[in-house]
């Protein structure tokens, strides 16, 4: 995790936090979103959920409880919420995970689900997270989303979720090297990997982040790739379980 840098990272979080909290300010969150039977309710409520974690685990990582609670229990309870409370709630949440995050040595590690991380690593999977579920508010909303910059944290945990894409699938891990070439927001060009490796693949970051975090079927992006390995990524993408 060498290329994040948790202060920019932390930043961007807040920035991602901030638009989709602007989105939903107002709106009806009894609305229903992609997600089968969750409303935008529930999509809050799991960001906030997950915002309280992180900070237990970071602040009392003695009281952190490393089994994951059942996702659809806590956000439908959350969603039960009044939306002025939840809304309170979360805003809140958001607040102490930066602050908690800032607390700390970003390669300071706590406990987490199934693994100890750093803040290094949680702070742009928070806003992977944020990101990803705001993508279902910006869709249930019909609302079109404008892609920043802050997507880099996204495609780069796409791009080091390799081993775990074909993890969990249950296939071997890809041997031969492979690239990945995404264009930004404003055209530039985000590039990891060798640039002698013969497998690739290609695409807009915007694609790229949609497919990894399971927003679009590979058929609904522009992702194309060289090499079977490659080809094969594009279809097991995931930067979760």
């Amino acid at each position: 995790m060498s290329e994040v840098d948790s202060a920019v990272v932390l930043a961007d979080l807040v920035a991602e936090g901030e638009e989709l909290d602007a989105l939903v300010s107002g709106q009806d969150w009894g609305a229903p979103t992609p997600a089968v039977g969750w409303t935008i309710g529930h999509q809050i409520a799991h960001l906030a959920a997950a915002d309280a974690n992180v900070v237990t685990a970071v602040r009392t990582p003695g009281a952190f409880d490393p089994v994951a609670h059942d996702a659809d229990l806590d956000a439908a309870e959350g969603a039960a919420q009044p939306q002025a409370e939840l809304l309170a709630r979360w805003r809140a949440g958001r607040a102490d995970v930066v602050a908690a995050l800032r607390e700390i040595p970003q390669d300071q590690g706590f406990p987490w689900f199934g693994a100890e991380v750093t803040t290094q690593l949680m702070a742009p999977l928070r806003l992977m997270e944020t990101w990803a579920h705001g993508q279902d508010v910006f869709d249930a909303l019909g609302v079109k989303r404008n892609p920043t910059a802050r997507l880099k944290h996204v495609a780069f945990l796409g791009v080091t979720g390799r081993t775990l894409s074909f993890y969990a699938a249950g296939l071997p891990i890809p041997s031969e090297p492979l690239r990945v070439e995404l264009t930004g927001p404003d055209g530039e060009t985000w590039a990891w990997g060798p640039e002698s490796a013969v497998q690739r693949i290609r695409g807009s970051a915007l694609d790229w982040c949609l497919r990894v975090t399971h927003r679009r079927a590979r058929a609904e992006t522009d992702l194309t790739a060289v090499g079977d390995d490659a080809d094969k990524w594009i279809d097991l993408a995931r930067v979760f379980l």
